[in-house]
């Protein structure tokens, strides 16, 4: 991800380069221009470019800061849903097991009653009573 942000910056600041170098102020007649002058002339130019170019970047890298952040703020929200759903899970979880056991509990507590009441005599009716 850092490098595909890293690289959307270079390509950015490469683009508003070319563009800032592409933008020309007419410029008197070369006939009139003594070496001086163009040296100045040379010098304003790069000067501009480099400053044209340097803001650019700094205004690619804070896009990129954002969508870093932005990026960070989403894997942030997708580990907190993925929490609140195990947790929903296991409380649901907890649940289906505790009236599971308190069925189970049940069925055993009505085979030990009949037991005891002697309405069951053999494994099979404790069996059948179990199923009840």
């Amino acid at each position: 991800m850092k490098k595909q942000i890293l690289s959307l910056a270079v390509v950015a600041l490469l683009a508003f380069a070319v563009q800032s170098c592409e933008k020309k102020e007419p410029k008197p007649a070369d006939d009139e221009l003594t070496l001086g002058n163009k040296v100045d002339t040379l010098t304003t130019d790069i000067k501009e470019a480099k400053d044209s170019a340097a803001i650019k970047a700094e205004n690619a890298a804070a896009s990129a800061k954002e969508a870093s952040q932005n990026a960070a703020q989403d894997v942030k929200d997708a580990t907190k849903k993925a929490a609140n759903d195990v947790e929903n899970a296991a409380k649901k979880t907890a649940t289906d097991v505790k009236d599971a056991t308190k069925k189970g509990a049940e069925k055993v507590e009505n085979a030990a009653k009949a037991a005891k009441d002697g309405t069951v005599k053999t494994a099979k009716e404790v069996n059948e009573a179990l199923k009840k």
